[in-house]
């Protein structure tokens, strides 16, 4: 077939960054991106400030970070309403760098992580940290919460953290039996503010409310010292010009090595899946998220890589996606990354004009306020969870090695301990066996794997020579080792006289493991008239329900466990379909088989005679034009196909109408399909080819006008139209021939928005794009 190129004179649409409004970038800011910035950046300030004590850091740095988390990765990253900066997640492992290396060579590993995500950025593997145990990733920030936790109850005491978890538990004693009154009031009246700010009532609470806690709390402790006039240390902003930059690094490659890594994978998967998790959020709205695009991973990635480079090379904290600031830019209301980068321009004002309001804040109330945040990650939602799903020891041996060990060696003795369970799991099979009336029963419960192989095998030849044995199988997955066991025994048992059939869970029969069973069963194959081998008689019913549960079932035992990790991502992550594929209702169009796409791949519609009703005359009935809207402004898909067929029955019924008929559900419907007729007839527009040849018979004919015709229709929608002149969306014709099994493809006018009515043959071999706009 001879390829389809678009109109060389139509300009090329001009570039747009990813997630820019439609028609280009304008100066033009919304109000609930200014507020939200506004939010953002109350929670932002003391968090900044409290996270670089914790760390031991430059109180500069954790400015520095917040400032281009939001400029930087706010510009740069693909997930528009998360807010990055210094992250609680990274308190420890940067206080262990700094400790080991000292700050200047820190900030060069952080540049050095920068470069590192920017490199997986480009290898495209954003998706694979989604792959990571929940219990392990959970268990990693419980972890990390008790470590910070324990090390600022010594300075909320008036005293000073040890350089580990176990240091600070053992010395607890006796820094509680010195305490410092005015250290500890303080503390303590910030925690007090923090827990009860979100819950003061009335309607003067309602308004208090929209202040962070954390700003009102640390303002109370800054506003309550100095009308006391505590003796309590202070923040010290010292100027900029002494800022420290990074240096070399210097030390052991293996030690610099290690923080690189660690560094790049807590703020990595952080940032992943806080994205992932804002996705959720902004779902969730009221607004259902509305022009906001969802997150894509991978230039995430890139994004977050550029701010450590950045970040690090000015001096700043590491920086990573940050859950809690990010939920605030959601609920205040964010349309667009406007919000975040606003926020990093209020922290560089704040840096530059409020130094002397900065140095008033006491330090304990800093330390109080990342107490509280260190203790809130360890979420009881997420034990919950865990327990749920039985993972309880991976979450609690990876907690126990993030505090004990390290952050590196606690994720790697989750993930050990995790794979031990999953085998475990797949070793734990019962195989029973028992004798009943009927004949005699091996049932298994868990999943068949080669662990699971003797003790199948020991019950199987338990069973006596030339009896009928039921085979109960009760899990979802049957490896190579176990198949071939239970193959050869079947045919063993079954040349010896007996007979043995295999069922499910509910005793639905499944096929023979057979070579003819496999060669028989398609993906395509229809459940209502196949039997896979079985001759059913003439008394057999061809439809009723038993066919329907028998489909399920084989969906459930074959299918569903090679789709499921699949369709557990597609949850997660929600749909991101690439374009509207409009079609018939004929049942014999299969769609996913034709186009060779899979679940998340096409927003499907079908009607009869794949008709898109002109705006305005669906007369109440508005489902195709709030499929196309939703489709178009909502999924952003790349293209809208209509796809008709052969031997359409609306077509047929459409050229046997009478005006003089009466006007059922079906003919009020076809009213839709009459311009479709117009056309056809009308010698202004030439008739449909079919691979440089006139179509069969009429209503071949109609069936290509048709297609022609509902294409100009959907030019008549005011988001397509929009999304058209951007250059963001191409509209496809297809035609798919029944009876040859072929698909064809309507080729693009030389005069701009035509088309020449002439479908083109899709060679098997063929790559291709028809592009009609």
């Amino acid at each position: 077939m001879t390829l389809c190129t678009p109109d060389r004179t139509t300009p090329p649409p001009r570039f747009q960054r990813p997630h820019s409004p439609p028609g280009g970038r304008r100066f033009r800011i919304a109000g609930a991106d200014l507020s939200a910035s506004i939010a953002v950046f109350l929670i932002a300030l003391p968090l900044s400030l409290g996270i670089a004590l914790a760390t031991g850091a430059p109180l500069q740095a954790g400015l520095v970070a917040a400032a281009v988390g939001g400029l930087v990765a706010g510009w740069f990253g693909g997930a528009p309403l998360q807010v990055s900066g210094p992250a609680a997640g990274l308190t420890v492992v940067t206080a262990e760098l700094i400790q080991i290396y000292g700050w200047r060579t820190t900030c060069a590993i952080t540049v050095l992580a920068g470069l590192a995500q920017l490199g997986l950025a480009a290898l495209r593997v954003a998706r694979s940290a989604l792959a990571v145990s929940p219990a392990i990733v959970h268990g990693m920030l419980a972890g990390i919460g008790v470590t910070i936790a324990v090390a600022q109850l010594h300075i909320v005491l008036g005293g000073s953290p040890q350089s580990s978890v176990l240091d600070n538990v053992i010395g607890l004693p006796d820094q509680l039996a010195d305490l410092h009154p005015a250290a500890l009031t303080i503390s303590a009246l910030t925690v007090a503010v923090l827990l009860l700010w979100p819950r003061l009532p009335g309607r003067a609470g309602r308004i208090l409310r929209k202040i962070p806690a954390a700003l009102a709390a640390v303002t109370t402790a800054t506003v309550g010292a100095a009308l006391a006039g505590l003796a309590v240390p202070r923040v010290d902003l010292p100027a900029w010009r002494s800022h420290a930059l990074p240096e070399l690094p210097q030390g052991p490659f293996l030690g610099i090595a290690a923080g690189v890594l660690t560094i790049t994978l807590v703020t990595s998967v952080q940032s992943l899946l806080s994205a992932v998790a804002v996705d959720k959020l902004v779902a969730g709205r009221a607004d259902h998220g509305h022009g906001v695009p969802r997150s894509r991973l991978d230039r995430e990635l890139a994004g977050q890589g550029a701010a450590n480079v950045v970040s690090g090379a000015l001096g700043g904290l590491p920086v990573a996606g940050v859950a809690v600031r990010s939920a605030a830019n959601v609920s205040a209301g964010a349309v667009s990354r406007d919000s975040t980068m606003l926020h990093g321009l209020w922290v560089v004002l704040a840096s530059l004009f409020l130094v002397p309001v900065l140095d008033l804040i006491p330090l304990p109330a800093l330390a109080a306020l990342v107490m509280v945040v260190g203790i809130q990650m360890v979420s009881i939602t997420h034990i919950r969870s865990v327990t749920r799903h039985r993972e309880v020891l991976v979450y609690g041996v990876t907690l126990g090695g993030v505090g004990l060990i390290g952050i590196l060696e606690g994720v790697a003795l989750g993930i050990a301990v995790a794979i031990a369970v999953a085998m475990g799991r797949l070793a734990k099979t019962r195989v029973t066996g028992e004798e009943k009336d009927s004949g005699h029963f091996v049932r298994v419960r868990g999943q068949l794997t080669f662990l699971a192989v003797p003790r199948l095998s020991r019950v199987l030849h338990q069973m006596p020579r030339g009896s009928h044995v039921v085979v109960e199988l009760d899990g979802s997955f049957m490896d190579h080792a176990a198949y071939e066991t239970l193959h050869d025994w079947q045919a063993a048992h079954v040349r010896g006289g007996g007979t043995v059939e295999i069922t499910g869970p509910r005793g639905v029969r499944i096929t023979e493991p057979t070579s003819e069973a496999h060669a028989c069963c398609r993906p395509w194959t229809p459940w209502r008239n196949h039997h896979c081998g079985e001759h059913p008689t003439e008394e057999t019913p061809s439809t009723n329900g038993h066919h329907l549960a028998s489909g399920i079932g084989k969906f459930q035992r074959n299918t569903a466990p090679l789709v499921r990790d699949e369709l557990a991502r597609l949850a997660r992550e929600g749909q991101r379909p690439s374009q509207l594929f409009l079609t018939c209702a004929d049942s014999r169009l299969v769609t996913s088989m034709i186009t060779s796409s899979g679940p998340g791949d096409l927003f499907t519609v079908r009607n009869v005679g794949n008709l898109v009703p002109l705006p305005g005359e669906e007369n109440g009935d508005d489902s195709v034009a709030a499929a196309i809207e939703y489709a178009v402004d909502i999924l952003r898909v790349d293209s809208i196909t209509v796809c008709g067929h052969s031997g359409c029955g609306a077509m047929q019924a459409l050229l046997g109408s009478r005006p003089d008929g009466p006007q059922t559900p079906l003919r009020r419907w076809l009213r839709h399909g009459l311009p479709s007729l117009e056309r056809m007839t009308n010698r202004r527009h030439a008739w449909a080819r079919i691979s440089g040849r006139l179509p069969a018979d009429a209503v071949e004919q109609l069936c290509l006008t048709n297609v022609v015709q509902q294409l100009e229709h959907l030019r008549a929608y005011e988001p397509v139209a929009r999304r058209l002149a951007d250059g963001t969306l191409t509209l496809h014709g297809m035609y798919f021939h029944v009876g040859e099994a072929q698909a064809y493809l309507l080729a693009d006018s030389e005069e701009p928005h035509g088309y020449d009515d002439v479908f083109d043959r899709v060679l098997p071999t063929a790559a291709q794009e028809v592009r009609a706009s």
